[in-house]
């Protein structure tokens, strides 16, 4: 990949709509949030991607950063949702049918709601928590991506 990339950059919590195993979803919930609104349907980017990426190659860009959002494919701790994997992996083929170079950002601030359950970031188990979920994402779907 030695060309010059142009694109769009989102974090799924922020475009996808109905994120409702997040931490922040959690958060945007409580009676006295400091999210002046809930996040609701978002931009409805989960369901809206195929229109988004083509107006992204309609705009002359050639990359999409984007996150996965962890708290969709692991909404459960130990618990993988593998239809949630299936539509990350129909965004990174959509973004190549329409000559995107897909980068994946695996953690963009939203965190599963059991995670935060159980003492979050500070916890010292989160890595291998972590490092589980990066291992089951890429295992399915490494081979969609290039390594840079």
């Amino acid at each position: 990949m030695n060309q010059f990339l142009l694109g769009a950059a989102t974090a799924a919590h922020q475009v996808e709509g109905n994120n409702i195993h997040s931490d922040y979803w959690a958060m945007e919930q409580l009676e006295h949030s400091s999210f002046r609104e809930p996040s609701g349907i978002g931009c409805d980017h989960y369901n809206r991607y195929r229109e988004d990426i083509r107006l992204m190659k309609e705009a002359g860009m050639n990359a999409y950063r984007f996150s996965i959002e962890w708290a969709r494919i692991e909404p459960k701790k130990g618990e993988y949702n593998e239809e949630a994997l299936r539509h990350y992996e129909d965004v990174i083929d959509c973004c190549k049918e329409n000559g995107i170079t897909p980068i994946v950002t695996m953690h963009h601030f939203s965190s599963p709601h059991w995670l935060i359950c159980e003492g979050g970031w500070e916890n010292e188990a989160v890595v291998d928590y972590f490092a589980d979920y990066c291992a089951y994402v890429i295992e399915r779907l490494g081979d969609k991506l290039e390594y840079v």
